[in-house]
C-alpha cells in the first residue's frame, strides 16, 4: 500500500518537477457586474508531450485542494466546477499554450487569488508557482451615449447607451431615460440602451440621462449630457402702415437665432431667408411710392 505521504509527489506532481512560471500579470482588477479578460500562456512542464492523452487545464481558488474541491474553470467535462463560477469563469483552448481566462458578470465573492494546474495522460498533474491575484471594486464606470450624427429639429434619430465593460452572456442591464426631449407619460426603458427621438428646438440645451441598472441588485450608474439640436432660425415679418405725418409705408424683418453651432446648410438658409426680407421691403417700399406718388409735400402759404 503507497504511503499517503506520497501521494502528492506521485499524483501532484509540483514537487518532482522544476518550477515553471505562468506568463500572466500578477493582479487584474474589474468593478462588480462587468467583465474582464485575463491574458495568460503557460509553458510544457514536462520535456516531452510525445504521450497519448488529452490535455485538461484547470483553475482553483489558493488554498483549495485539487482532489477534494471543485475548480472553479476547467476544460474537463469530466469534473464538476464550482457553482459560483460555472458559466463565468471560461478558460480558452489550450492547445496553444493558453491558459486566458474570461471572467463574465464579476462578484465580490470574486475577489481572491487563484492558481493554474495543467494535466496529460500518464504524466501526471503539474501546478504553476505564481497565481493571479483577482480583485473586484464597487461599479464606477459610467455608460457612454453614442449620437451618429448631429441632432436636427423634426429629424428621428437614434441614440445610444452602453457600459464599458459589460459583455455579451454577462449580468443583464436595464437601461432608462431621461429628459425634457424623453416623453414622460412613455417611460422610455428598455435592455438595449436604444432611444429613438424627433429632436424638437426646444430640446436645445436640455439634458438626457442615461441610467444603467444592474439586474438583481441596487447598483446602477448613470451619465447626463446636454443636447445639441439645430434648427431653422424664425423670420418674423413685420408691417408698419404710414402715420399722420405722411411717413411711408414700411416692413422690418427680424430673426430669431439659434444659440449654439450652425450647420453649413442651417446657415444658407438662414442668409436665404433674410435677403428674401429685404427684397420684400425694397418692393413694399416701390409699390407704395409708384402707386401713392409717396408723401405728399405742402406748400407754405404765401
Amino acid at each position: 500500500m503507497v504511503p499517503l505521504l506520497l501521494l502528492p509527489l506521485l499524483w501532484g506532481g509540483s514537487l518532482q518537477q522544476p518550477r515553471y512560471w505562468l506568463r500572466v500579470q500578477e493582479s487584474v482588477t474589474v468593478q462588480e457586474g462587468l467583465c474582464v479578460h485575463v491574458p495568460c500562456s503557460f509553458p510544457y512542464p514536462w520535456s516531452s508531450w510525445s504521450y497519448s492523452g488529452k490535455l485538461y487545464t484547470y483553475w482553483y481558488r489558493k488554498g483549495d485542494h485539487v482532489y477534494y474541491d471543485d475548480p472553479v474553470a476547467t476544460n474537463n467535462r469530466n469534473i464538476q466546477v464550482d457553482t459560483e463560477t460555472r458559466n463565468r469563469f471560461l478558460l480558452a483552448d489550450p492547445s496553444f499554450n493558453n491558459c486566458s481566462l474570461r471572467i463574465r458578470d464579476a462578484r465580490m465573492r470574486d475577489a481572491g487569488t487563484y492558481f493554474f494546474q495543467v494535466e496529460k495522460g500518464s504524466q501526471g498533474k503539474y501546478s504553476y508557482q505564481n497565481m493571479l491575484n483577482l480583485q473586484v471594486t464597487a461599479l464606477t464606470e459610467k455608460p457612454n451615449i453614442h449620437i451618429p450624427e448631429p441632432l436636427g429639429s423634426g429629424r428621428p434619430t437614434q441614440l445610444t447607451c452602453s457600459l464599458p465593460g459589460s459583455c455579451e452572456g454577462g449580468r443583464p442591464l436595464t437601461f432608462s431615460w431621461a429628459g425634457a426631449a424623453v416623453d414622460s407619460r412613455n417611460l422610455q426603458t428598455s435592455r438595449s440602451g436604444m432611444l429613438t427621438f424627433t429632436p424638437r428646438p426646444q430640446d436645445h440645451g436640455t439634458n438626457l440621462t442615461c441610467q444603467v441598472k444592474l439586474q438583481g441588485s441596487l447598483v446602477t450608474t448613470q451619465r447626463t449630457i446636454q443636447l445639441n439640436v439645430s434648427y431653422a432660425p424664425l423670420l418674423t415679418i413685420s408691417f408698419f402702415q404710414g402715420n399722420s405725418t405722411g411717413s411711408p409705408h414700411s416692413c422690418s424683418c427680424e430673426t430669431e437665432e439659434q444659440q449654439g453651432s450652425w450647420p453649413l446648410v442651417i446657415t444658407l438658409v438662414r442668409g436665404a431667408l433674410m435677403g428674401a426680407g429685404f427684397l420684400l421691403t425694397y418692393g413694399l417700399t416701390w409699390l407704395y411710392y409708384t402707386r401713392y406718388g409717396g408723401p405728399q409735400r405742402t406748400r407754405p402759404s404765401s
